[in-house]
């Protein structure tokens, strides 16, 4: 009978505590408990005629199903003219405030007089957020990303999300003010990990670790600080959420700091085994909710090697998601595939 007793207390207690557990945004959203819903996004459309094919191939024969695009760089034409093409696929804005390539530089839309904090002595932007961190004001900042926004327009490209180029809108809380009001002013979705951010937070933690080791500063069961953008997260989840914005739960931002052994050595086959077996096995350890998964599909050419050093790193992830096992692991563990236009969709339909 006690044991009876027990296990009914138990039971009870287990049962309370999981009512008790708030819901995720992808609940919010109208997805059953416990689901996983990923929008697999690749970064930087536009930048290169390169950049734009790993897009285009990632998004139509792969799995990836959306991309964001910089606007102050030379190949944004191309792609429009491809999305023209291609109206459904999901597109926002890679709002962009650095330009971090030496020998391939853009400047700002809204012109060196309107933002002279944005620009450096060869006339763009600054190759490092620290430098923006240093130089920029909010003002500038926010003069910017509406000279962005307005391109689009202009162009009749309606971005159906916004986010930030090496995270520089999320590096002071003044530049993240300025990205938040545009996405809530103009009624778009802003990428911003708004839940419980689990996966974040603990790849965020390794990566620390990883670089103070590098350094010879890392010592066993140090505290280590979490990043900064993470103090108000929920907090500012829950504001965009009543301003009418869908909120992801998480973000996988991982790839870029994935670095194969003697890549530049290495044929297709092997770079794609190397980086789906990577995602699959990070995508693996995602929580519920929904998570916005981030890459850099490239499809490089010798020309992209002027422009930067990562082209295998970025050809990785388009060899990933255009690979049959990627497909078939998702399809396999129950992974929702969405993207920002029908998470807007969604939020628009929750009253609350």
């Amino acid at each position: 009978m006690k044991k009876l007793t027990l296990f009914l207390i138990t039971l009870g207690f287990a049962l309370n505590v999981t009512a008790q557990q708030p819901q995720t945004y992808a609940e919010k959203l109208g997805w059953p408990k416990g689901a996983r819903v990923i929008i697999l996004h690749v970064d930087d459309a536009g930048m290169s005629h390169e950049s734009n094919l790993g897009v285009e191939k990632a998004t139509s024969v792969g799995v990836a199903n959306s991309t964001s695009v910089m606007m102050p760089c030379s190949w944004v034409p191309e792609f429009k003219t491809y999305l023209d093409k291609h109206p459904a696929l999901d597109a926002g804005l890679h709002l962009t405030l650095t330009s971090e390539w030496d020998n391939y530089r853009w400047g700002p839309l809204a012109g060196k007089a309107a933002v002279p904090g944005l620009v450096d002595k060869q006339g763009a932007m600054y190759s490092s957020v620290q430098a923006v961190y240093f130089t920029a004001k909010a003002n500038e900042i926010d003069r910017e990303i509406r000279a962005q926004y307005d391109r689009a327009i202009t162009m009749g490209f309606v971005p159906t999300h916004l986010d930030s180029h090496m995270g520089t809108l999320f590096a002071k809380d003044v530049f993240m003010e300025k990205y938040l009001q545009l996405g809530i002013e103009k009624k778009v979705p802003v990428m911003f990990p708004g839940g419980d951010d689990l996966f974040f937070r603990a790849e965020a933690k390794a990566a620390t670790i990883t670089e103070l080791k590098k350094q010879g500063k890392y010592k066993e069961g140090m505290v280590i600080p979490e990043v900064a953008a993470l103090g108000k997260a929920k907090e500012i989840g829950e504001m965009l959420w009543k301003n009418g914005l869908p909120v992801l739960d998480d973000l996988h931002n991982s790839s870029y700091d994935w670095n194969m052994p003697d890549i530049d050595h290495k044929t297709d086959e092997q770079i794609q085994k190397f980086y789906t077996d990577h995602y699959i096995e990070s995508i693996g350890r995602l929580s519920p909710g929904l998570t916005m998964v981030i890459m850099h599909c490239t499809d490089p050419s010798p020309n992209f090697d002027r422009i930067s050093d990562t082209g295998k790193k970025r050809k990785g992830d388009l060899l990933a998601m255009t690979d049959p096992r990627l497909r078939a692991f998702l399809k396999q563990k129950g992974f929702i595939l969405t993207t920002w236009r029908e998470v807007m969709e969604r939020r628009m339909k929750v009253k609350e």
